[in-house]
């Protein structure tokens, strides 16, 4: 690479050298790179023509690299950049000879040797992976004819363009379906599942009309008679082997609760905190980040404890923690938490907000109902959500498979004629 590429590497001025900062010129850092492709520069912080000691720009058309981040872990983004653009200190710009190495052709190799190449350039950095540039500059190229690049480069645009479809396609079938299940749910819990019953003014506007019968309250009016809605453990130390597990909103990030994974404090903490342990069929609600967000306690966390992200509602006899589960979960009850979060950084409500969160309480055996439709039709759904998700892992599996074949010579593309019509929009089924 070193004899056929030159590396300039960037930088961040002070904040204070106000002729570089809020012009026109895209500022790249690794959040920029997004996707396999394209840099997404019209979102950049953007700079001015000047140059300054930490950084220059970059003309369009040069390979661009990130070098330290995070996602290094993972993959390597590369892309080409489309117009003059700066660098902070995690990027790097590849210009290459384009005698004998197409940059187009350069981020094809990387993209098809995405995994070997992690291996090589990557070394292990106090806080983030990293490329060493040394690895990078001595790395060796395969390079065929130039036209022979430009063919591969013209057959992989090709071919990746019709997976790039299927993916898209596939990709808008999840949104559909998502967004059907939400909808399902948001009818179901508010409305009923009976399209003549009566219908009254809730009296509360987020909610709208709701069916005649059914009873307007606050949640802490349905909790079991001895328990409270509280939040959990303020400092739970350090992991403790053999501790109690308990939850943080950060183990929320699924549709349930993992089944390991937990970090445990002392007893002796946990016995400080009795009012916050929770029992199967409870539910634990997120009232940071994700706020208002609900999952039911699994029978394996019963005796579990909570932190302060996270608060613990135990249902009454005359509610089911499933019909809830779906309540807190339904866009109006989304919507209004948005509406109550308060915070900078990140969103939170606090308890008193969430023991007056206005529910419905429908007929108990009704709520049973909703429940059981719920959950037999939203797993439905989710089993095509899955499949379109196992579909996508394959089809992104045979696009990098067929690059790397390309690029390594593993398949002849020298006679690919160049299509001379745009390839058609595939819809997957």
């Amino acid at each position: 690479m070193k004899q056929i590429a030159t590396f300039t590497g960037g930088g961040t001025p002070s904040r204070e050298n106000l002729a570089f900062w809020n012009g026109d010129i895209p500022w790249v850092s690794p959040k920029d790179m997004k996707g396999e492709e394209v840099l997404q520069s019209e979102e950049c912080i953007t700079v001015s023509g000047l140059q300054s000691s930490a950084t220059e720009i970059v003309p369009s058309g040069t390979v661009l690299l990130v070098v330290r981040s995070g996602i290094l872990k993972h993959t390597i983004p590369v892309a080409i950049n489309r117009v003059p653009v700066a660098l902070n200190q995690d990027m790097k710009a590849i210009r290459l000879s384009e005698e004998v190495c197409l940059s187009s052709f350069f981020q094809r190799w990387v993209q098809g040797l995405n995994d070997s190449l992690l291996l090589e350039w990557s070394k292990q950095g106090a806080t983030v992976d990293s490329i060493e540039h040394a690895y990078l500059a001595a790395t060796s190229i395969p390079l065929p004819p130039l036209p022979e690049q430009e063919a591969i480069c013209d057959f992989l645009d090709h071919e990746t363009d019709k997976i790039d479809a299927l993916i898209e396609g596939q990709s808008r079938l999840i949104e559909l379906l998502q967004e059907k299940r939400q909808a399902l749910i948001s009818q179901a819990v508010t409305k009923g599942l009976n399209s003549n019953v009566r219908m009254k003014s809730s009296g509360v506007d987020w909610l709208g009309e709701v069916p005649e019968h059914w009873e307007v309250t606050q949640l802490r009016r349905v909790a079991r008679e001895g328990t409270s809605i509280t939040y959990g453990i303020v400092q739970a130390g350090p992991d403790i082997e053999g501790g109690i597990p308990y939850i943080r909103a950060s183990d929320m990030a699924g549709d349930q609760l993992p089944s390991d994974g937990y970090l445990r404090t002392s007893p002796e903490i946990d016995a400080a905190y009795a009012r916050s342990k929770v029992s199967a069929g409870d539910l634990v609600i997120a009232i940071r980040a994700t706020i208002g967000k609900p999952l039911i306690i699994p029978s394996f966390l019963d005796g579990a404890n909570l932190t302060q992200g996270t608060a613990k509602f135990s249902p009454g006899p005359s509610v089911l923690a499933e019909f809830f589960f779906y309540f807190l979960r339904s866009s109006p009850a989304m919507g209004q938490f948005e509406r109550l979060g308060k915070g900078a950084t990140f969103k939170e409500i606090t308890l008193e907000m969430l023991r007056k969160f206005q529910v419905l309480r429908p007929p108990l055996d009704e709520q049973r109902q909703i429940a059981d439709l719920l959950n037999s039709k939203t797993a439905q759904l989710d089993r095509l959500i899955s499949e379109a998700e196992r579909a996508i892992a394959l089809l992104q599996e045979r696009r990098v498979g067929l690059i790397s074949a390309a690029v390594t010579g593993k398949i002849d593309v020298r006679g690919f004629v160049k299509a001379a019509t745009a390839v058609p929009d595939v819809v997957a089924a």
